[in-house]
């Protein structure tokens, strides 16, 4: 794994991340989503997510976020999640549906990390997964296991 080359393509879209252009926001939440794990990139995806701008943005960025189906996605979803107002909370709970609203395993392996990341340090993360948590709870997944 080429470090440099990573940090500048988190750089490079954390740019793009302060666009004018709702649709250039919302490509570098997508892309940025692939660095999550970064430190680098969780200030600039913490931003797009709770875009004061377009609600498109933030489903994009918290769905692509999600769709990692790990810790480091999470993570910035429930921190933003906990500060989000009705409007982005809104969008963040509709991509929370259209990510876990498929595969029962999925959102019980999530619900399992949610409960993890609540008994956190970071109490704005810990805020978040407790709400998180409810949310998939009332999720009724398409596919359970048999």
């Amino acid at each position: 794994m080429d470090r440099d080359l990573r940090r500048a393509a988190v750089v490079a879209l954390g740019e793009l991340g302060r666009s004018h252009d709702f649709a250039d926001r919302a490509d570098a939440g997508h892309g940025l989503a692939a660095f999550a794990e970064m430190h680098e990139a969780r200030g600039p995806l913490l931003e797009l997510v709770l875009d004061p701008d377009d609600t498109f943005v933030t489903r994009v960025t918290s769905e692509a976020l999600l769709r990692r189906m790990d810790s480091a996605g999470l993570t910035v979803v429930a921190s933003a999640l906990a500060v989000a107002d009705a409007n982005q909370g809104d969008w963040i709970r509709t991509a929370i549906a259209d990510v876990f609203g498929v595969c029962a395993d999925d959102r019980d392996k999530t619900m399992r990390w949610c409960g993890e990341m609540s008994r956190g340090t970071d109490d704005r993360v810990a805020v978040g997964a407790r709400e998180l948590h409810g949310i998939l709870a009332g999720i009724g997944p398409v596919l359970r296991p048999s």
